[in-house]
């Protein structure tokens, strides 16, 4: 039983940057495995990128790699993604997701999911 809000979405010009946050709320469990995922209309789910909570490694998606980063606060059970020169094909809603185990990338290995926050990106 775990709770995850996210925040930080919101509407920017092609170049600019965002940060989304996602708290996690519940039993924290040393083996918890955190991930970024968006969905755009008409679209299927897609990784972005994931990141263990007992470690530092972390797996990117080829579309972001270079662009964004996702980084980890243990001591606040919160894991960020920051977005720099985003594109409108960044448009997306993004959701955070917690799993058990080794890092994913597939949405279905995640059990817990938050609500999303929606990005915007304007051209």
């Amino acid at each position: 039983q775990v709770q995850l809000v996210e925040s930080g979405g919101g509407l920017v010009q092609a170049g600019g940057s965002l940060r989304l946050s996602c708290a996690a709320s519940g039993r924290y469990f040393s083996n918890y495995v955190m991930g970024w995922f968006r969905q755009a209309p008409g679209n299927e789910r897609e990784f972005v990128a994931t990141i263990s909570w007992n470690n530092f490694m972390t797996t990117y998606a080829d579309s972001v790699k270079g662009r964004f980063t996702i980084s980890r606060d243990n001591a606040k059970n919160t894991v960020y993604l920051q977005m720099n020169n985003l594109k409108p094909e960044d448009t997306a809603s993004y959701s955070c997701a917690a799993k058990l185990g080794s890092l994913g990338t597939n949405y279905k290995e995640y059990n817990y999911w938050g609500q999303g926050t929606q990005v915007t990106v304007s051209s």
